[in-house]
């Protein structure tokens, strides 16, 4: 087993993440999402990445949506993404804590005007009447605001996931696929190859 510094697996995934934002243009970001909750009832979902850096890897939601009950309740979570026109995968596992409210609020001032309404309008993963009541909400969102910058709903902002393992995986032909695992290990990186 090898040693690697922090920054490794990191600069490596940032390499990954260029070629499939090259290869595919259209939501390179998008990463499946597995929680489990408090009772160890696993759920997953696709949501889309922000950010990533040696600290962790950022998303985005509601707090009270399922997702962000789950993360709050367990602090752990897994995400793994997929890019088939690469035939490259990497899977990161590890604890999840919520961003800062200063992080938050600069990454929902970037967002578009009618993404920040629905932030608001949405009681995400809440049974609806009808799609018109979300659509009313909206409208009446869209009144309330106007002419002035649409604040970050207090339910929602920014999780980090920061990575106790993750691993890379490039597909080989007769399913012989090419596996290395990264295990933190305090201020390091223990480094091993994996059978397919």
């Amino acid at each position: 087993m090898a040693t690697a510094p922090l920054a490794e697996p990191f600069d490596r995934f940032r390499v990954i993440f260029d070629e499939a934002a090259t290869a595919q243009p259209q939501d390179p970001n998008q990463v499946w999402l597995a929680t489990v909750d408090g009772q160890g009832r696993p759920t997953v979902r696709v949501v889309l990445l922000k950010s990533f850096d040696p600290n962790g890897f950022v998303f985005f939601t509601n707090y009270e949506s399922t997702k962000g009950r789950a993360l709050d309740a367990t602090h752990e979570a897994a995400l793994c993404f997929y890019w088939q026109v690469l035939g490259q995968q990497v899977r990161v596992e590890g604890p999840v804590q919520r961003v800062s409210d200063a992080e938050s609020d600069a990454y929902f001032a970037s967002r578009p005007r009618l993404s920040q309404l629905g932030a608001w309008a949405s009681d995400q993963s809440r049974r609806i009447g009808s799609r018109l009541e979300l659509e009313a909400r909206v409208a009446a969102l869209t009144v309330k605001y106007l002419g002035r910058d649409v604040p970050r709903p207090p339910h929602w902002g920014g999780y980090r996931l920061a990575p106790r393992r993750m691993e890379f995986w490039k597909a080989h032909p007769f399913r012989l696929h090419w596996r290395e695992e990264y295990l933190r290990q305090g201020d390091a990186w223990d480094v091993a190859t994996l059978a397919p």
